[in-house]
């Protein structure tokens, strides 16, 4: 494939990632980045991940033949609709987000003309790092992509939008919205709310200070996802919120049955269930190649 002029809005750790890969793929001759942020900007055209930057969505997507939204989910429908009227007839157009129903239900009312060419997407990549200084052409690097296309999408585009990723180097596949949303809200979402929530625990503490000088590397490989973007993370976890309550409320009832093994000193349920966590993530390991994967999206 050949992208002669690449429009990305939200020009951060995934959007510069994604420019910079097809940059090294060599299918790509123009980038523009769209943003809110200039220094952000300015660091992206001065690092070369694009050719020229501008605050206006609408006139940096005019006349783009592909076009990556990559800015955090609670933004898509504000640049959706005002993207939608100047899309070029021949653009092919995806995103980046972490949520996908969301991200669908604003297709349908802001890309009504663009809908058999808007093919959403999800890269399981990334790190607690943002902005266009931390993004790197190999992210994607034998890192899965989720496509959920919708009805209405062309065989073209659809083929466009997972031949950009492989370019990239992902490993494309594809299921609905709704069972994305689920299975993310399990293995990605709640994870960082996890450790976002334990940081504050112990932030809020009286011996907060003597608690974090005593924190080592456990507390450390736990919490290291609650360094990412705030803002980006609370439209993921609202975005995704039914899905995210309800992996939340199995959670809570393990955390119960744990403390009844604690209560009830129970050696042997306790290391059953350590035994049987510590088997299935090796396993994990194993299979998925992930042992030294930074990616938490």
């Amino acid at each position: 494939m050949r992208i002669e002029r690449l429009a990305v809005v939200g020009v951060g750790l995934i959007g510069g990632s994604f420019a910079a890969a097809l940059r090294r793929a060599g299918i790509v001759d123009h980038v523009v980045g769209i943003g809110r942020g200039r220094g952000n900007l300015d660091d992206a055209l001065r690092l070369g991940i694009v050719d020229e930057i501008t605050n206006e969505p609408t006139s940096g997507v005019r006349d783009a033949d592909f076009v990556l939204l990559a800015m955090p989910v609670g933004q898509m429908g504000a640049v959706m609709e005002a993207i939608g009227p100047v899309l070029a007839p021949h653009a092919s157009v995806t995103d980046a987000g972490s949520t996908k129903r969301d991200v669908v239900t604003g297709a349908y009312l802001h890309l009504r003309s663009a809908l058999d060419r808007f093919v959403p997407a999800h890269p399981i990549a990334g790190s607690e790092k943002t902005g266009a200084a931390a993004a790197s052409a190999t992210l994607f690097v034998d890192r899965k992509v989720i496509l959920t296309p919708l009805p209405e999408n062309s065989a073209h585009a659809i083929a466009c939008v997972r031949d950009a990723w492989l370019a990239c180097g992902a490993r494309v596949t594809q299921m609905n919205a709704d069972e994305h949303d689920r299975t993310l809200g399990a293995v990605s979402h709640l994870p960082h709310l996890l450790a976002f929530a334990l940081v504050d625990l112990i932030a809020g503490r009286p011996d907060a200070e003597r608690l974090f000088g005593l924190a080592a590397g456990g507390f450390r490989d736990f919490t290291r996802i609650a360094s990412s973007s705030p803002e980006m993370w609370r439209d993921i976890c609202l975005a995704n919120r039914d899905a995210l309550r309800g992996v939340l409320v199995d959670y809570r009832q393990r955390l119960d049955e744990v403390g009844r093994m604690l209560e009830n000193a129970d050696a042997a349920a306790l290391e059953q269930l350590l035994t049987r966590a510590r088997d299935a993530r090796d396993a994990w390991l194993r299979g998925s190649g992930n042992g030294s994967n930074p990616g938490h999206r």
